[in-house]
């Protein structure tokens, strides 16, 4: 079933059958949608969410599994899972029920307060990363390869630096690029949460109050959570971040090499929606402005 498929009828129709406790609950979507999950509100306390794709459906084992363990070594809260469905209602594979997290996604307000975030950020990372890790999922298909070697994107990035070499500096690019592979990571390996950016972390009184969806989380590397050093952070802000993380140059070169995959990988679809970034990511810049950021921050760290 397509993504746009999902409807509010077809959720209607799974609660009604399989959790009719809760069938008389307004269901309604979300206003910020994810792309793994359709996400929709189930009253005013709960979450539904249902994969979009089949390569998505194992993220909610490893929720249901993971997310009860975590939340209580973190200093903000993490969606609590309360259920989980069966395929029914035209709709072909398991889905899940959290409990629902109040705040803003940092897309839709305008976040001013860059230091304090920086703060919070790095504090919810460093508990995450202290977090045991025994027993915990390696990287794989079910983390989109979060948490694991960047270079699993070494032809798909070279690729891309190709085909848009005359829109960004190829060369400058590539250095960046050679730079995180040059340092694999060497352990211990730590929770990573996989997708730290705008959409998912939930503001309150201009403080980080929540932070939502680990579809991607995995223990191995914590690169890949570093890419809002450049998506979102400038300056002094940026600064505060690098610091309170306290990692060594190795990791941050990596975290280049995420920053600038992910960039790359969206400045085709920037050219037909030119605000995506801000409104989807909450990335301070375009796709191609991360890029120059990523490259003159190799620059100076040199």
């Amino acid at each position: 079933m397509k993504k746009g498929e999902i409807t509010v009828a077809i959720v209607s129709c799974l609660i009604a059958e399989q959790f009719p406790q809760w069938a008389e609950l307004e269901i309604r979507p979300v206003e910020l949608d994810g792309w793994d999950n359709t996400t929709f509100r189930l009253g005013d306390a709960m979450s539904v969410r249902l994969p979009s794709h089949k390569r998505y459906v194992p993220q909610i084992d490893k929720e249901h599994r993971w997310l009860p363990v975590l939340a209580p070594q973190l200093p903000l809260p993490i969606p609590r899972p309360i259920a989980v469905g069966a395929p029914g209602c035209g709709f072909p594979a398991r889905w899940s029920i959290y409990e629902w997290l109040d705040g803003e996604p940092a897309t839709t307000i305008d976040v001013t307060e860059l230091d304090l975030l920086a703060d919070d950020i790095a504090s919810f990372l460093v508990a995450l990363q202290r977090a045991g890790t025994a027993d915990g999922p390696p990287p794989g298909a079910h983390s989109a390869n979060r948490g694991g070697p960047v270079a699993v994107w070494d032809e798909q990035t070279r690729t891309l630096i190709d085909l848009i070499g005359e829109q960004v500096d190829a060369e400058g690019a590539t250095t960046v690029w050679d730079a995180a592979l040059a340092t694999p990571w060497s352990g211990p390996d730590v929770w990573v949460h996989g997708d730290v950016t705008g959409s998912n972390l939930l503001m309150r009184d201009g403080r980080l109050c929540g932070v939502i969806d680990f579809g991607c989380a995995a223990v191995g590397d914590p690169a890949c959570d570093l890419t809002i050093t450049w998506t979102m952070f400038e300056g002094e802000s940026r600064d505060r971040f690098v610091r309170a993380l306290a990692l060594d140059d190795g990791t941050w070169a990596r975290a280049r090499g995420w920053a600038l995959w992910k960039a790359l990988l969206d400045v085709p679809a920037q050219a037909n929606d030119p605000g995506r970034t801000g409104a989807r990511f909450g990335w301070r810049w375009d796709s191609l402005g991360v890029i120059e950021q990523v490259i003159a921050d190799h620059h100076s760290a040199q």
